[in-house]
């Protein structure tokens, strides 16, 4: 007996792939005879046809999404302001050197500070440089 009909119009009614549908073999008559949306609901309700339960991650619901205070920062991002705030510390403190105000050991002691992120912005570099020597920049 052909149940391909029955088994399309169950996993519309029900809201589940046709693969999820199981008729059971002692209510196949009663099934055979069902004709609407209703009828296969009452089927369902009495146990007639039964639907399989979901495999793996789907059985388990869904995670709690992570509020904005644990999403961290991409690391691409973070590499980003690093490298824009190397590079423009480092073009100020070598046009420093071009003018004659910083030495060449003092500008290999600010490249090294630079680089561990000593400064976190221009103006602490300025600061700095002042602390050095006494020096106007």
């Amino acid at each position: 007996m052909n149940l391909k009909k029955k088994k399309n119009l169950a996993a519309r009614t029900l809201g589940v792939s046709k693969d999820k549908i199981i008729f059971v073999k002692p209510r196949l008559e009663e099934i055979k005879e069902a004709i609407t949306k209703q009828d296969i609901r009452d089927l369902h309700k009495d146990m007639a046809i039964l639907i399989k339960e979901a495999k793996g991650r789907r059985k388990i619901k869904k995670r709690k999404k992570k509020s904005p205070g644990n999403i961290k920062v991409k690391v691409n991002l973070k590499k980003k302001n690093y490298v824009t705030l190397t590079r423009t510390l480092r073009r100020y403190s070598s046009e420093l050197k071009k003018q004659g105000k910083l030495s060449k050991e003092e500008l290999e002691e600010i490249r090294k500070k630079i680089r561990n992120k000593d400064f976190r912005n221009k103006p602490y570099l300025k600061n700095y440089i002042k602390g050095l020597g006494g020096r106007q920049v």
